[in-house]
Parts: C-alpha cells; sequence; structure tokens
C-alpha cells in the first residue's frame, strides 16, 4: 500500500467534564500536532496517491474552525466528550467527505484508508483510521 501523510496543527481549548479526567475536567488549552495518513492500493496515472497540496488545504480547512476556538462553545460538539480520539475521526469524517467529494482531486475517490493521528504531547497522541 502506497501513502501520503501531510502534517498541520491546530490550538483548542475545551473541558473534559467526567470525573476520569482528574484535573481536565476544567477548561484547559491543547495543541495538536495533526498528521493525516492517506492510503491507496494504486497510483493514479501521475504516480500520485494524493495531490499533496490539496491534501494540505484539505487539512487546514478542517482544522481552521477549530484554531483558537473553545471547543465547548461549538454547537457541532455540544453533548460531546471531545477527548484526543473523538477529535481524531472528527478530523478523519471531514478529509473523507473532502475525497469523496473531490476536493483531493480524482485520486482522493481511490483512496483505500485514511490515518488521522493527534499529537497532544511528545510522549501521547491517538488516531482513527479506518477503509474509505
Amino acid at each position: 500500500m502506497y501513502a501520503v501523510e501531510v502534517r498541520d496543527h491546530v490550538m483548542i481549548a475545551h473541558s473534559l467534564n467526567r470525573p476520569v479526567f482528574g484535573p481536565a475536567r476544567g477548561l484547559h488549552g491543547a495543541t495538536y500536532v495533526v498528521d493525516a495518513a492517506f492510503c491507496a492500493d494504486e497510483l493514479d496515472e501521475d504516480g500520485l496517491v494524493v495531490d499533496i497540496g490539496l491534501a494540505t488545504t484539505a487539512l487546514r480547512g478542517i482544522l481552521k474552525p477549530l484554531d483558537y476556538a473553545n471547543l465547548d462553545e461549538r454547537p457541532e460538539f455540544a453533548g460531546k466528550i471531545t477527548t484526543t480520539e473523538f477529535l481524531a475521526r472528527h478530523i478523519f469524517d471531514g478529509l473523507a467527505a473532502a475525497a469523496k467529494g473531490g476536493d483531493l482531486g480524482p485520486a482522493g475517490r481511490a483512496l483505500a484508508r485514511l490515518k488521522v493521528t493527534l499529537h497532544e504531547s511528545h510522549v501521547a497522541r491517538a488516531w482513527y483510521e479506518a477503509a474509505l
């Protein structure tokens, strides 16, 4: 399987209002390094998995509304616990829609898998990965 991976980052604020989260129950900030890996069984006629520029633009487009936002105040996250894992799936869903909608060019429609990893720190990360 072939893969192309692009990277960006996002700075958010949120609270994780469940006892299991201890001090993270209160409002706090996080800066995530976000990796998006696009996978294909075969290269397209131009020798690409996906155009890196289009992939980078799509990822930035999904992250931009979250950047410097308090996720507790965003209507799409009402009633949700915005863990790192949850956010990885949210970003995955946006990129999957971009691929299906043609925003990643013709090669995007032929992707086999997508993996979105959020690096919470230099020692912790979470991801969501699935077939498209």
